[in-house]
């Protein structure tokens, strides 16, 4: 199908991440499907084109753009180890400066966790991921599939910050103040855990899910 395949993934990857999320379509579709429903309708779409997009990356023809070489395995191999802490200490925590909090109404500037660190960890989490996986794969289809991740990582950090920062007005301002102020607690082992265990799983399975062994 030459490329015909992987263009459509890629627009079809832009449409379901911004339409949806566009202010005059969100609450129409929460209003309909209620704020659990359309969460769980999003997540599991962006996860179907997602899933699409990495396969027709995989069959689009291969051009490639520099020669492959063993030590290129180690990039990924060390980058996804804070890409799993960042997503275990983010997963399902209050943040009202970015998407995808979970009770944001019940979130402490006090007691901020990884929130301190960085206001979009999920984000940050998806651009590391996307340019560690870059490095290995040196054909045209995945650079733009990955750089592709990366860019939307790292310009949605930009778009949200602008979007949040006018619908919280003074409040975002002075939330931030805070969250600098607030004393650095010890991240929660229990998550730690989680984490190292999610880059184990990963490690193991990726064999099965994409046909690559990460290990060198």
């Amino acid at each position: 199908m030459d490329w015909i395949e992987f263009t459509a993934a890629i627009a079809a990857f832009f449409v379901t991440h911004s339409v949806p999320l566009r202010p005059t379509i969100r609450p129409r579709l929460q209003r309909a499907l209620g704020p659990r429903g359309f969460t769980l309708a999003y997540s599991t779409l962006s996860l179907a084109v997602l899933g699409w997009l990495t396969a027709a990356a995989g069959r689009a023809p291969y051009v490639p753009l520099w020669n492959w070489a063993p030590w290129q395995h180690l990039v990924p191999l060390a980058v996804m180890l804070p890409v799993c802490l960042i997503l275990s200490l983010a997963f399902a925590r209050p943040n009202p400066f970015s998407f995808g909090g979970a009770r944001n109404e019940t979130f402490d500037p006090a007691r901020p966790g990884i929130v301190r660190l960085h206001r979009h960890p999920l984000l940050l989490a998806l651009a590391l991921w996307a340019t560690a996986h870059v490095v290995p794969n040196g054909d045209l289809a995945h650079v733009i599939l990955f750089g592709t991740f990366s860019g939307f990582a790292m310009l949605g950090q930009r778009l949200i910050d602008r979007r949040k920062r006018r619908e919280m007005g003074a409040d975002w301002d002075r939330t931030r103040e805070t969250i600098k102020a607030a004393a650095s607690l010890p991240l929660p082992l229990a998550r730690l855990v989680a984490g190292l265990a999610l880059y184990l799983a990963l490690i193991a399975a990726h064999p099965l899910l994409f046909g690559v062994n990460p290990l060198p």
